[in-house]
């Protein structure tokens, strides 16, 4: 029977009612408690490594986990990892960065309901990311929720409050979980590989949604605290030029300084494409900014995170942000 780690950090898995609301309460062994099932499925072991709301989480507790994973590599055959579900897509991307090439498969999962209520997806969740763990196919960083296995850069909450809470956006679902049984659709070269760990990121990166109207007097304040920016454009993406001021002289300034700038799109679906409209092609043609395409809002941070902490010169910035990882980007 394969041996699993299950690493729990908190989250509404873990949540009991207070009076001021839902908080992490139930530590690792009382979650097992809830899945005698799980017996029949692998030989887990748990160990509590946080037990936080995952609003809470920041980049160190991403390092933390990578760091667990990697101590504990040689002495499993998958891993679990309890996250709450609010931030569970950034560190699915994170995690996708800091341990590339995993043979082994790395799960995240959580839930919509605690697992100690009676109506709850706490417990199906849980009982599908220990198949998937243990399944020989199964290898990298995934999300598993709602019967569905996504690549951990493609997964992105759409839902609040609803079962079906993910989605992977853009990129078809690694496999399904159903009636006890793992249904690949995609397998990769991952498994061949000696996996790569890395120990630090670099969470001097922004993100600025842009909206009619905005004061382009918010970017000098920003130059001085971050090394990069992720600019949330409209549509297929391009910076405006309002009557009094136009964006790309602001853009010229951060680059000239030796400033990251990345471009995306605040659409959920299909990614930017600059050169479509004269708003995006202008900036497109003068100025060597990255562009996103296809990636979630979560991959290009974390992404991000992981390059400026290896290096902050443009061009290799440039080169590591276009090479894929867990099928992160499709070139154009």
């Amino acid at each position: 029977m394969k041996k699993v780690l299950m690493i729990a950090t908190g989250g509404t898995i873990a949540s009991r009612r207070t009076e001021t609301g839902l908080a992490p309460q139930l530590l690792s062994e009382d979650i097992l408690e809830y899945v005698p099932q799980a017996a029949a499925i692998c030989c887990v072991e748990a160990i509590q490594l946080f037990n936080m709301d995952s609003t809470n989480m920041e980049p160190k507790h991403w390092v933390k986990i990578a760091e667990t994973v990697e101590e504990q590599y040689d002495n499993y055959d998958g891993f679990v990892i309890l996250h709450g579900t609010d931030t569970m897509a950034y560190t699915a991307s994170a995690l996708s960065y800091l341990i590339q090439d995993s043979r082994k498969p790395i799960v995240l999962t959580g839930a919509q309901k605690p697992i100690d209520q009676d109506i709850t997806d706490a417990k199906s969740n849980l009982l599908d990311s220990f198949l998937y763990a243990t399944d020989t196919r199964s290898h990298g960083v995934n999300v598993v929720f709602g019967g569905q296995a996504i690549a951990g850069t493609r997964a992105s909450k759409v839902r609040t409050k609803s079962y079906n809470a993910f989605s992977s956006i853009d990129f078809p679902n690694k496999a399904v979980i159903r009636d006890g049984k793992v249904f690949h659709y995609i397998t990769g070269e991952e498994a061949e590989k000696e996996p790569v760990f890395y120990h630090r990121v670099d969470s001097k990166v922004c993100v600025l949604k842009l909206i009619p109207g905005l004061d382009s007097g918010i970017f000098p304040y920003l130059k001085q605290t971050y090394d990069a920016i992720i600019i949330e454009s409209f549509g297929v993406g391009g910076l405006p030029k309002y009557e009094k001021e136009d964006f790309s002289d602001i853009l010229k300034d951060w680059m000239d300084c030796g400033k990251i700038v990345v471009m995306t799109t605040q659409v959920p679906h299909e990614g930017s494409d600059m050169a479509t409209y004269r708003v995006g092609f202008k900036i497109k043609e003068a100025y060597e900014l990255i562009e996103s395409y296809d990636m979630t809002l979560e991959a290009v941070v974390t992404k991000l995170m992981w390059i400026l902490a290896q290096t902050k010169e443009p061009d290799e910035v440039r080169r590591l942000f276009y090479r894929p990882v867990n099928y992160d980007i499709m070139l154009r």
